[in-house]
C-alpha cells in the first residue's frame, strides 16, 4: 500500500491527466485500453465506467491483476499504478460518479444493465515528474555528460508493496 503523501502525489500527478492506459491479460497476451477516470479525490483506488460486456471485464474475471499508465508529455508526468481490478453494480457508487460525459457512453443511462464500474486497488506505482523546461533539461544533460554522471532530469519515485 502506499502512504497517504504518495496517494496525494499520485493523484496530483494524474487528475489533470483524466485518461490512462488499462492494461489487462488477455490469454498469455497483454492488452491495454483508454480509460478515463470518473473521481474527484484519490484514496489508493481508481473508477472507471466500464460496459461489463466488454473484452476487459471478461480478462479480469480470468486474472485480475491490472497495470493502469497515466502521461503527459508536455508536462513531462508518467505514471504507472499495479493493482487488482474488480467490476461492480453497485448503484450508489454509479449514482456517484455518472456524468454528462459517461451518459455519452451509455445512451441507454445508467439503469441500462450493462453500466458498470471498473475499480482498481491501487498496491505499488511509480511516476516520473519533471518540471524543468526544455533548455533546463538540455543544461543538466550536458553537464552529467562533462562530468561523466548520471543526469538529473526530475523526480523519480517507487512506492507500495509486491
Amino acid at each position: 500500500m502506499s502512504t497517504p503523501e504518495h496517494k496525494e502525489k499520485v493523484w496530483k500527478l494524474i487528475k489533470g491527466i483524466k485518461a490512462g492506459m488499462l492494461t489487462t491479460l488477455h490469454g498469455r497476451e497483454l492488452r491495454a485500453r483508454p480509460m478515463y477516470l470518473v473521481q474527484d479525490e484519490y484514496d489508493g483506488t481508481l473508477w472507471f465506467f466500464s460496459d461489463l460486456n466488454s473484452e476487459k471485464v471478461f480478462e479480469l474475471e480470468e486474472d485480475n491483476d491490472v497495470c493502469v499508465s497515466f502521461s503527459d508529455p508536455h508536462d513531462h508526468t508518467y505514471v504507472s499504478l499495479t493493482g487488482v481490478g474488480q467490476v461492480t453494480r453497485d448503484k450508489k457508487l454509479i449514482d456517484k460518479f455518472w456524468n454528462p460525459f459517461v451518459a455519452s457512453w451509455f445512451p441507454e443511462g445508467k439503469d441500462d444493465p450493462n453500466v458498470g464500474l471498473l475499480e482498481v486497488k491501487v498496491h505499488k506505482g511509480e511516476f516520473w515528474n519533471s518540471d524543468n523546461s526544455k533548455m533546463v533539461k538540455f543544461f543538466e544533460i550536458a553537464k552529467a555528460n562533462a562530468q561523466n554522471e548520471t543526469t538529473n532530469l526530475g523526480e523519480h519515485q517507487k512506492f507500495g508493496s509486491e
